[in-house]
């Protein structure tokens, strides 16, 4: 019989298809004691899986930048990368292991909570759910060390597209599905501003997240129906019900289409008042989407993602380059080009990254760029 589950709508649309269950990395740890002799070795075990899901990432990221993926996954594949490059949390676990003489696995755990409980704290709510990537980062890490990779669903023969119900997904899960004829994201918690939501609106995906206990609810390959306009999710539909949802779906894709056509119509309040709609970017290889929603031009230019996610800076004619390009795809459009931004959701790597205890308040933005003058003056 058919029933109904209420989650937080992010993403909308209508989705049918079939349920693929993704485990959840069970972060309750075995804890067992190492033996003085066998410290180095385990210290290793750490070393080998950090570099193992680095290795990982690098493929995923490059797999944004070929444009197989939005742009949006690459920027949290890239803080994710900085995560494992974080002494907070990697430097902090190696010295649990010679300390407390104990196994990698327990020590990382350890460390993730100690540092999510700091992220707990955080007034900003899409900075504390930036705990998630700290999460997703030690899971990816744990299931390196217990030899667990993820499983990818089936490549469905029926037409009907399938719909990933999980504990909570991270981007690269989601690079990781972008062959699998994905139709719909579930998962037990997120928000507005969580990975899911954030992924699945850029991919035009409907989702709906916050369902709590929703993978002890549903079984593998079981039909249901993913409402991501009201936040429902429709469990075990008889057939009418599915026909009923396939008319809403055309319906939607019809007032999609029609106001696809509305792209080249000035923008302009009822009482005749212009109004400019501009796009945010990180780069030109935005481009594309700026052109295709025919914006009136560029109101953020993100220049922080040409400094992160690297060992080395990039020089005056690199930068030089990257906004000429974007200056020079938009003729007769105003591009707006911010200075570097980093901060507590965005870092750098290697002698320039700083660690704070409240990164949130700390030095950041311009702040930053005046602590650092040659690099300021580099890109001015």
């Amino acid at each position: 019989m058919p029933f109904i589950l209420h989650g937080l709508p992010v993403s909308q649309g209508i989705a049918i298809g079939h349920v693929h269950l993704v485990s959840h990395a069970l972060l309750e740890v075995n804890h067992y004691h190492v033996a003085p002799r066998y410290l180095e070795e385990e210290v290793a075990r750490l070393d080998e899986a950090v570099a193992g899901v680095q290795g990982e990432l690098v493929g995923l990221k490059a797999i944004t930048t070929s444009g197989q993926a939005h742009s949006e996954v690459g920027a949290f594949v890239d803080l994710q990368l900085m995560m494992l490059a974080d002494p907070m949390l990697i430097d902090a676990a190696r010295k649990l292991i010679t300390e407390r003489r104990c196994n990698a696995e327990w020590a990382l755990v350890q460390q993730m909570e100690h540092v999510v409980e700091q992220f707990r704290q955080i007034e900003d709510p899409y900075l504390r759910e930036r705990q998630a990537d700290v999460v997703q980062v030690v899971e990816r890490l744990v299931k390196m060390l217990l030899g667990h990779p993820g499983r990818l669903p089936p490549k469905r023969r029926d037409g009907l597209g399938t719909i990933v119900v999980a504990h909570d997904l991270s981007p690269a899960d989601t690079i990781g599905f972008r062959d699998h004829n994905i139709a719909g994201f579930v998962t037990d918690v997120g928000g507005p501003t969580s990975h899911t939501a954030i992924v699945a609106r850029s991919l035009k995906i409907p989702a709906v997240v916050g369902l709590h206990h929703v993978r002890d609810l549903l079984e593998d390959d079981e039909l249901v129906i993913v409402d991501g306009t009201r936040g429902v999710i429709i469990v075990a539909p008889d057939e009418q019900i599915v026909e009923e949802y396939r008319l809403r779906r055309s319906e939607l894709e019809i007032e999609r289409s029609k106001l696809n056509r509305l792209r080249d119509t000035r923008a302009a309040t009822l009482d005749g008042e212009a109004i400019n709609l501009l796009a945010n970017i990180e780069g030109p290889k935005d481009l594309p989407a700026v052109k295709s929603a025919n914006a009136d031009g560029v109101g953020l230019y993100r220049t922080e993602f040409l400094f992160i996610g690297r060992d080395t800076l990039p020089g005056e004619d690199e930068q030089y380059e990257a906004y000429r390009a974007v200056v020079k795809a938009l003729p007769t459009k105003p591009v707006t080009i911010r200075t570097f931004d980093v901060g507590n959701d965005k870092a750098l790597n290697g002698a320039h990254a700083r660690m704070e205890p409240n990164p949130a308040l700390g030095l950041r933005a311009v702040r930053y760029s005046l602590s650092e003058p040659k690099m300021f003056l580099t890109q001015l």
